[in-house]
């Protein structure tokens, strides 16, 4: 074991780190797990290909092309763009924390944050102009992004809201449901949770057993919704039930909006094992719902929902930054306890500072793709597994750091950082389950991008 001094009790912070993180990292040699390669050299080849080289052989899918060139440089437009949001970030962002989004309290001042954005014009940027947005494309957008990671901004609490019911509302909803439910989303004033995950339906989404039935004008839904995010202060769920129960699994669902006010609906807080507890069960027992609710139509819900999932996994615009200031932090973190000159530990924090700089580079690369119009695919399968992973590797690698010291709660007085290491470290473990399993992921990986032959089912 390696000697540690006793740490700081301070918060460390990673101000001026970039300077520093060049210095921890000469002459160190990473070593990258096998699976780790895989995904790695996947990802590099699509980043360093030139227009028309032939990455692949012939055993791979050739759904996936990945040979794009880059071409990332901004508009005149889109700089006055990142100006903008940069200096308006500078002015607003709140200098202390808001508080857990998990309290009232917290929750509350997050809200009112949303409504800031709203009234500056920063919501929803991405929308259309005719909804409330700016119809900013995917490079400004990855502007916004970038800019408001950097800034250390507060976390969205109406992300479902934003980035799922609005879109599928867009693709899918009456002109009288967009009227009804797109203001109050863009605004804030509503919060939207998602109904998908059951007990028995979570990974085999269409497993899930909630019923809606309908009786005249309305719909009788009964069942059980599980993992539901923000759920225990939700205005609305994006719910998904099972209108006709003799249909095969992947029929008869339909796609309901569901007000969480309703008599009949029981929120319960999930306490998760970092303390906080920003999910919910949901009960719903006999909960009256109006029949223009239903988005699409009935029974065809399955479609309206991979439309949804398709949002949900999208391509993370900006999650690079985040990465590589937890990256920061971590190198913070190895200099507060002591521990630059370790061999080992410059070891594991080089590789993950490759692991991010590929992760990033390969960003581009796909922004790249989709603004030139081309489908990402199998790829997103990809960005979801290596991210996910390489951001438990992070928060595992600030926890082996500490040692012991990650044990102790923030109120004892040795605690390194209070408990944000700890905190991100498990729910660095959810990311590899939630938005598609990492398994799920390797499967695709290994069917559609590697054309291996598909894992055998009963």
């Amino acid at each position: 074991m390696v000697a540690r001094p006793s740490p700081l009790s301070a918060p460390v912070t990673s101000t001026g780190m970039e300077a520093t993180l060049p210095n921890l990292l000469s002459r160190c040699a990473p070593r990258v797990s096998g699976e780790a390669l895989l995904l790695s050299n996947l990802i590099a080849l699509s980043v360093a290909a030139p227009l028309g080289a032939p990455v692949w052989d012939n055993r791979i899918s050739r759904s996936f092309d990945p040979v794009v060139s880059m071409d990332l440089n901004p508009t005149s437009e889109q700089q006055a763009f990142r100006d903008e949001i940069r200096a308006w970030l500078e002015r607003e962002v709140p200098r202390e924390p808001l508080g857990p989004t998990s309290t009232e309290e917290g929750f509350a001042r997050h809200q009112a944050w949303e409504r800031k954005l709203y009234e500056a014009g920063y919501a929803a940027i991405s929308w259309p102009r005719a909804y409330g947005g700016r119809d900013a494309d995917l490079l400004t957008t990855t502007i916004f992004q970038e800019e408001y990671v950097r800034a250390g901004a507060p976390e969205r609490i109406n992300v479902l809201g934003v980035s799922l019911a609005g879109p599928t509302l867009m693709a899918y909803g009456t002109d009288e449901q967009k009227r009804r439910w797109l203001q109050g989303i863009l605004s804030g004033d509503d919060i939207w949770c998602q109904g998908f995950s059951e007990p028995d339906a979570g990974s085999d989404l269409a497993g899930l057993r909630t019923t809606a039935v309908r009786e005249g004008d309305e719909y009788m839904v009964n069942g059980q919704k599980i993992w539901t995010s923000v759920g225990r202060f939700a205005d609305w769920m994006l719910a998904l039930v099972r209108t006709d129960r003799a249909a095969p699994k992947h029929k008869g669902i339909s796609f309901l909006m569901i007000d969480m006010h309703s008599p009949g609906i029981e929120v319960r807080p999930i306490v998760q094992i970092n303390g906080d507890a920003g999910f919910a069960e949901v009960f719903l027992t006999d909960v009256r719902v109006p029949v223009e609710n239903m988005v699409g139509e009935e029974h065809d819900g399955w479609r309206v929902a991979m439309t949804t999932l398709g949002f949900e996994r999208g391509t993370g615009l900006g999650a690079h930054v985040r990465f590589s200031r937890d990256l920061q932090g971590l190198v913070a973190l190895v200099k507060a306890v002591g521990l630059a000159d370790d061999p080992i530990i410059r070891d594991r924090v080089a590789r993950l500072y490759a692991e991010t700089e590929v992760y990033k580079h390969h960003m581009y690369r796909t922004l790249t793709r989709l603004t030139s119009g081309k489908p990402i695919g199998p790829e997103a399968s990809i960005n979801k597994l290596y991210w996910s992973e390489m951001e438990h590797r992070i928060y595992e690698t600030g926890m082996d750091v500490m040692g012991p010291y990650a044990e102790l709660t923030p109120k004892a007085g040795a605690a390194v950082d209070k408990d944000r290491w700890q905190k991100a470290y498990w729910y660095s473990r959810a990311s590899m389950i939630y938005a598609g399993t990492s398994e799920i992921q390797k499967n695709i990986i290994a069917e559609r991008v590697l054309g291996l032959p598909k894992e055998p089912r009963a």
